[in-house]
């Protein structure tokens, strides 16, 4: 009788030890489901297959068999070239999310599994980097709201390259964002309406020291008599104006939350769009706040250990119109006028009023590239005065001269020269014949 040779587990030798200690009646049967953690009753089921099977007993009995939740060849196939069509840049997370979505639904390690046999993702390695120190989650809502901007190819080869403006709150991760042309005052001010509106006022906003958020010189005369310590940027004096607290990063790690925010949206907001073939700014920013904002909301959006919303509305004194706007001081000139970026703009005669000649009055063009100009809080809306056509020159209403009228040219100024019997040589000749007759 030829012996079978049995590979059993640790496990599997101590349960085996213990069944034979039974059998052998060293221990009792409570003692034995004790030591083995399994009900009385199934020590008599092991003792009765230790009888007939042997040492097998132990030994799961689907071992070696074809498990009957093991996923079919065909859907395997099926998910594999979806994976390699479609999702080949993807990573497992948002490829098994997609993969969902048209009907294969399988779990993230079993997608990676198969994209690494595949040669479709590599395991990325961890790389030694600076220590800094843990930060713990804002306690609520609006406590702390970051702000930052990446520029970045978007929309890959489909379109040009543009940025992103986005803010995400510190406690929550509720994000919000736009794509723009250029990373300007106007534009921050932009985005940053668009939280405003939808929340209300945050307590602090923490940003970079780009020039947009931070002047980097000493304040001057001027700003010192006002009471300012360090000079204001448009958005400071406009978070200023909303009493929100303008917080300024040292260094990329400080701000690390937003940071790794553009490193998820470079991810999977590019992907995203590319699979709804958007190739416009005007698109982009319609598919980010109709479609991945949502989304964004209903996977990534943790509760805030404190439900209090630390927002405080916008009041009727916050007109975001005129805070969020480019504002300077200019005096208004005898005619009503002002000066404002090269251009002459008037005051409309209706809105003239006693103290408003050579008064200075502060002068904001807004985000819709009105300009407005504020005098002892009252608002006047300044129009850009155009140059008259000059006179005898026939123009017409176009501005532009009718064809072959030439206008006469102008007589050339002569010198006057003073004659000899000018009152004016006459006393300067008295004057020189009485000194020279004292000098005799």
């Amino acid at each position: 009788m030829t012996e079978e040779r049995i590979e059993l587990s640790q496990r599997e030798r101590d349960k085996l030890k213990i069944l034979h200690e039974l059998e052998q009646r060293q221990i009792r049967q409570n003692e034995a489901a004790k030591r083995l953690l399994l009900s009385t009753r199934q020590v008599r089921r092991l003792s009765a297959r230790l009888k007939s099977e042997g040492d097998r007993a132990v030994v799961h009995r689907l071992r070696g068999a074809r498990s009957n939740r093991k996923i079919s060849a065909e859907k395997e196939r099926q998910a594999i070239e979806l994976l390699k069509s479609r999702y080949a840049d993807f990573g497992p997370t948002l490829a098994s999310e997609h993969l969902a979505q048209d009907g294969c639904k399988f779990s993230r390690e079993i997608v990676r599994k198969w994209m690494v046999r595949e040669e479709l993702w590599k395991s990325k390695r961890r790389r030694i980097k600076a220590v800094h120190v843990w930060r713990e989650r804002r306690s609520s809502f609006g406590e702390l709201v970051m702000m930052d901007n990446s520029e970045y190819r978007w929309l890959e080869d489909r379109g040009p390259h543009f940025q992103l403006i986005a803010m995400i709150d510190d406690a929550t991760s509720r994000i919000w964002g736009r794509f723009s042309n250029h990373d300007t005052t106007e534009e921050n001010m932009r985005t940053l309406e668009g939280w405003l509106r939808l929340y209300g006022r945050p307590l602090a906003l923490y940003t970079d020291r780009g020039a947009v958020f931070h002047v980097n010189r000493e304040p001057d005369i001027e700003e010192q008599l006002k009471g300012q310590r360090k000079p204001l940027t448009q958005i400071g004096r406009a978070m200023q104006e909303l009493d929100i607290r303008f917080l300024a990063a040292r260094s990329p790690q400080a701000k690390g939350r937003i940071e790794r925010l553009f490193g998820t949206l470079q991810d999977r907001l590019v992907k995203e769009m590319r699979l709804q073939k958007i190739d416009s700014i005007e698109k982009a920013n319609r598919f980010l706040e109709d479609v991945f904002i949502p989304s964004w909301e209903e996977r990534f959006i943790v509760s805030a250990r404190n439900p209090l919303d630390a927002h405080r509305p916008l009041q009727k004194e916050h007109r975001l119109d005129s805070i969020l706007s480019i504002r300077e001081s200019r005096r208004v000139a005898a005619n009503y006028t002002v000066s404002w970026h090269g251009k002459t703009w008037a005051i409309a005669r209706c809105d003239v009023r006693p103290g408003l000649r050579r008064a200075w009055i502060e002068v904001e063009q807004r985000l819709d590239n009105s300009v407005w100009g504020r005098h002892r809080n009252s608002f006047l809306p300044l129009k850009e005065c155009t140059k008259p056509a000059a006179a005898g020159l026939g123009t017409t209403p176009s501005g532009l001269r009718p064809p072959g009228l030439v206008p006469k040219p102008e007589p050339k100024s002569k010198a006057h020269t003073p004659p000899p019997d000018h009152p004016w040589k006459r006393t300067f000749l008295i004057g020189r014949k009485a000194d020279i007759s004292n000098l005799r």
